[in-house]
């Protein structure tokens, strides 16, 4: 296709009737893949005289099919682009990616990554040539980008990844050093030449954010560059041509110049400059940064601080740099010491005024209360908030320095109190007030456990906070709201100063202002929590519902949803009366999450999180409603519409909240209906489409089904469920892409099968042994090998006889025995078993095994039966020892949670450490020896806790909480049993296998006989019991 038909395409991509643009993507797609196509549209998106909006729709096609092309995604995928097109289209890219307007250069600059990422530097060596050959002529913009995107592939690159770096800044640094030097001599620089120093500082960001490039270790190359950066932080940013918009004056290129130097500084100074956090060779650098210019970094920042004392403006993400920079200086003695003259300006003067509410605050409390309450529960708004660095400064002061700090501090926020307490309303400095409640609240965890101010809390809230619940000021209420649930778990003196903040905080969800309502919210799950008697809120429980709902139906946040959850635990079953009405609202907001993000094509974080908040309450009322199975049916109308959606790929981003839905909803109900079963097929297609990582938890409810709906899986055949199991286990055993971690499911649903359906599926267990022994041969993974052997040895509990001869039909049943036998025998280097560790893998051995001893002389040779006796008795003594260690291990740990101490027995302990806080030489001594110790503990604790050649435990667990049909099952009665029928009905069978053993074998033998009557006699006794409980139940 020649340029002038494609331009005539990628017009009519552009046309408002829909079947015109249908005609024209088709074609594009259609012509996609024919050689010269991606530089025809390279030639076009560079064409000045070319409409621009052609140009655009051209540069999107290009770059999302260079994102789906260049690479291979597959190992042994063909290449789409052929080798001429490929270096055509990097040639053009680095000649014309600085000449399109910024609108296109974004796209080509996208393209540009995504060719870098795959082709440097295997097979695009020549790149960094020509950066350097650039960086001297007058294509410097040009190479500044391209280096730019070329140093950022190697950003968070690990070490032994990071080799072409070196040669990147080899090339380009030294060159880069006298670009960024004439840039800084500049007089009156245009905003062009920001731009420029922009892009110099962002090469240098991305070069040492995991490590200072060795080359940088030369004192005389460090000092060059960081003279020209502390020139940049002390230059005042330039007042000609500042927008006055807010929102464009923050995005101003010498801002962004400026919030990138400060950002460098930063980085050097808590990853580079802290000799105590380094490898050995490197403290030289660290302490050579801490004498030569951590100082003057502080001074800089500090004058730059200034400019907001003096009314001037700062951008909230540089104040917000400024602030971390002196929060890490404080712990250090030298910056300290500097910082410590200066301390009470920034302290009163800069840091205080900050906290404190401010004019854009309140324009947005009253224009946009939905966008105040975002903003100040936003995790993402916390990086560039002023009033957030500015608390961490004050958290880390009382911390690191409290005992010179703290008092000082505290008068200071006491005065503030004072002065608003004696002003006359209406001239109350309310501002003011709110930034101390801030302080005070954001100090909550240093003042509890701090004398004096520790027995003093009770008082300062009933003086100072409960008072603004009654405040005409919205935000005052808003904020005593949130205080009080800061301190809501201190020990009141008086019970009903705690009940009257309780009353007014649930007030607070009906205040006529939003924020007041959302942290009323918040701060009710601190008093709910810290409730000792539930009666305070028993009898408004429904009304506080009611007004929770109110509010869901108002914003999109997780807190209430996790206020929500903390009222569900508190009161378990006694929300019986409201699971209903619960789940319908959380359904409603839910759904309205969804809609939400559906119109904005995108769920955003808050959105996220408060959808999965709602299923996730779900989950709690569920479960705590989960011995009154009669509430189950009602629910599930209201549910069901939500997990049939969510089990689809529409439901990705909450698919394991609602497959925990799923899993209460099938195991909690009396049965399991047929709208329940239409899941089914969902999961399953889930799970061989997309959902391998999710197989753990799709596991729970397809055991549920198997198991509590046994009649229905095995009868059904429209759908035909044992079908659709068999081959999607099939299809997730025999792929050989999927790791053994991932497979570990699928033999867990084989064993339900097989216990469950005992005598029914007889026609499944050939194909279930076959996808088996086909895994275990090419398994590496042993826990993942031990349950393999488990669905043999299921198999052989399930009918012995038609599994030994599958297994010889199959001419495996040799290998696998020895295997199994091997695998009983095998030991760690501590001495240990190596394999089947669990309680459950023992007794399904046992199970396996034994059940072989049952099959007639002439299917089982004497020596095989003598060498399966033995391996079932020693089995059945690892097993009754592992069951006797984990009961001991069950009253050890109920003894060690009764000798925890208490709140009250930790408030006699001496707190002489713990008033006005510590402080050393330098602060973080205390802290670094303590993490020291720790460390050491942990590296001799992982010595001793395993061995070197044993595999990860990462996925064992001992035992799993979950239910079979085995578990009534005593393996000790079963073993024995089916040696009394051996000894009736093959006596000399049995006098062969008994007489056989040696002297420790016999003793073993008597012992499990013995143990299995004791067994006898206590199973016969509980059944006795639990009959006569029932009659006196009835009763």
């Amino acid at each position: 296709m020649d340029l002038s038909s494609l331009a005539v395409i990628l017009q009519a991509a552009l046309s408002p009737n829909p079947q015109e643009r249908k005609a024209a993507e088709e074609s594009l797609n259609q012509y996609q893949y024919t050689p010269q196509h991606l530089v025809r549209l390279l030639q076009i998106i560079v064409d000045g005289n070319c409409d621009l909006a052609v140009r655009q729709v051209a540069s999107i096609h290009f770059k999302n099919f260079i994102g789906k092309n260049w690479a291979p995604h597959e190992p042994g995928e063909q290449q789409k682009i052929s080798p001429t097109d490929k270096a055509a289209v990097r040639d053009y890219l680095l000649e014309f990616i600085v000449r399109v307007p910024s609108l296109l250069r974004v796209q080509l600059g996208e393209c540009l990554k995504t060719i870098i990422n795959a082709d440097y530097p295997e097979h695009w060596p020549a790149l960094l040539t020509w950066v350097k050959c650039h960086l001297q002529d007058q294509q410097v913009y040009g190479a500044l980008y391209v280096l730019r995107i070329l140093s950022r592939k190697y950003e968070f690159k690990s070490e032994d990844e990071r080799t072409p770096v070196y040669l990147i800044i080899d090339e380009a640094f030294p060159p880069l050093l006298n670009i960024f030097n004439r840039l800084v001599q500049i007089p009156s620089p245009t905003i062009e030449i920001a731009e420029l120093i922009k892009l110099i500082c962002k090469i240098f960001w991305s070069s040492i954010y995991l490590e200072v490039p060795k080359q940088l270790f030369d004192p005389n190359v460090f000092n060059a560059w960081m003279v020209l950066f502390l020139a940049m932080l002390e230059r005042p940013v330039p007042t000609e041509g500042q927008p006055t918009d807010p929102e464009q004056r923050k995005s101003w290129e010498w801002w962004k110049v400026k919030k990138w130097t400060v950002h460098i500084m930063n980085r050097l100074y808590t990853r580079f400059g802290d000799p105590k956090l380094l490898k050995p060779e490197n403290k030289p650098f660290a302490q050579m940064f801490q004498k030569h210019y951590a100082g003057k970094i502080l001074e800089c920042h500090l004058n730059l601080l200034n400019v907001i004392r003096q009314g001037g403006y700062l951008p909230d993400r540089v104040t917000n740099l400024v602030l971390q920079y002196l929060s890490s200086s404080i712990s250090k003695s030298n910056t300290y010491q500097l910082l410590k003259p200066q301390l009470d300006i920034v302290l009163f003067e800069i840091i205080f005024p900050l906290m404190c509410f401010n004019d854009n605050d309140e324009k947005l409390w009253r224009e946009d209360p939905h966008e105040y309450v975002r903003k100040g529960y936003d995790i993402i708004e916390d990086l560039y908030s002023p009033r957030t660095a500015s608390i961490d400064f004050i958290t880390e002061l009382v911390r690191k320095r409290g005992k010179e700090n703290l008092q000082k501090f505290l008068t200071f926020i006491v005065e503030v109190y004072r002065r608003y307490d004696e002003a006359a309303p209406g001239y109350k400095p309310y501002r003011q007030k709110d930034g101390a409640l801030l302080a005070v609240g954001a100090l909550c965890d240093k003042l509890k456990q701090t004398e004096p101010y520790k027995s003093q809390l009770e008082q300062m809230l009933v003086q100072h906070v409960f008072p603004e619940f009654r405040s005409q000021v919205g935000h005052l209420r808003a904020k005593a709201a949130w205080v009080a649930g800061q301190y809501a778990s201190i020990n009141f003196a008086d019970q009903r100063n705690f009940s009257a903040a309780l009353h007014s905080v649930v007030a607070g969800l009906r205040d006529p202002e939003l924020p007041v309502r959302v942290d009323s919210v918040f701060a009710l799950r601190s008093f709910v929590e810290a409730c000792k008697d539930l009666n305070e809120i028993r009898p408004i429980l429904p009304q506080l519902l009611d007004e929770f709902f109110k509010l869901m139906n108002e914003v999109e946040n997780e807190d209430l949803v996790f206020t929500l959850e903390t009222i569900v635990d508190k009161f378990g079953e006694e929300m019986a009366p409201y699971a209903l009405g619960l789940c319908q609202n959380l359904a409603a907001a839910f759904w309205k999450c969804m809609q939400s993000a559906e119109a904005e094509e995108d769920l955003d974080e808050s959105g996220a999180l408060a959808a999965v908040g709602c299923l996730r309450a779900i989950s709690t009322i569920l479960e705590s409603v989960s011995r009154l199975p009669h509430l189950f049916p009602q629910v599930e109308p209201i549910l069901l519409p939500i997990m049939q959606r969510m089990l689809t790929t529409d439901g990705q981003e909450v698919f394991e909240e609602v497959l925990e839905i799923v899993s209460y909803m099938t195991y909690f109900s009396e049965t399991i209906s047929l709208e329940m079963w239409s899941l089914w097929p969902l999961m399953i297609n889930a799970l061989d489409d997309w959902a391998i990582d999710f197989f753990e938890n799709i596991l729970v409810p397809l055991d549920n089904y198997i198991s509590r709906s046994t009649e229905h899986f095995l009868t059904c055949k429209e759908p035909d469920y044992q079908q659709s199991l068999f081959k999607v286990l099939s299809s997730v055993m025999t792929d050989k892409n999927i790791e053994d971690h991932d497979i570990e499911p699928a033999p867990k649903l084989i064993e339900a099968v097989l216990q469950n359906c005992k005598g029914r599926v007889d026609q499944w267990v050939e194909p279930y042994l076959r996808i088996t022994i086909d895994r275990l041969r090419r398994t590496e993974k042993k826990y993942l090998k031990d349950l393999l052997i488990e669905v043999i040895a299921n198999a052989l509990y399930y009918n012995p006889h038609l599994t030994l001869n599958i297994l010889q039909k199959l001419a495996v049943a040799t290998e696998v025995f020895n295997l199994w036998f091997h695998m009983l025998q095998e030991v760690k280097k501590s001495g240990q078993k190596a394999n089947f560790r669990r309680e459950h893998d023992k007794k399904v051995c046992i199970l396996g095994l034994t059940s072989l001893l049952s099959l007639p002389s002439e299917l089982l040779p004497e020596e095989s039966l003598r060498q399966i006796f033995r391996a079932v008795l020693d089995l059945l003594v690892a097993y009754k020892e592992q069951v006797a260690e984990t009961a001991k291990n069950n009253e050890d740990e109920d003894d060690d949670m009764d000798a925890w101490k208490t709140d009250d027995d930790e408030e006699e302990e001496d707190d002489s450490d713990k008033e006005m806080g510590v402080d050393t030489e330098d602060g973080d001594e205390v802290d670094s020896q303590r993490l020291h110790k720790l460390a050491t503990q942990a590296k001799a604790f992982q010595v001793h806790a395993g061995d070197e050649d044993d595999d990860s435990d990462d996925d064992f667990s001992d035992d799993e909480e979950f239910q079979s049909p085995i578990d009534n099952v005593d393996p000790f009665v079963f073993f024995s049993e089916i040696m009394k029928v051996m000894s009736v009905s093959d006596l000399r069978r049995f006098q062969i296998l008994t007489q056989s053993l040696d002297f420790h074998y016999q003793a073993v033998a008597n012992a499990v006989a013995h143990h299995a009557e004791e067994r006898r006699v206590e199973i016969e006794k509980e059944k006795a019991e639990k009959a006569a409980s029932g009659v006196v139940g009835k009763q």
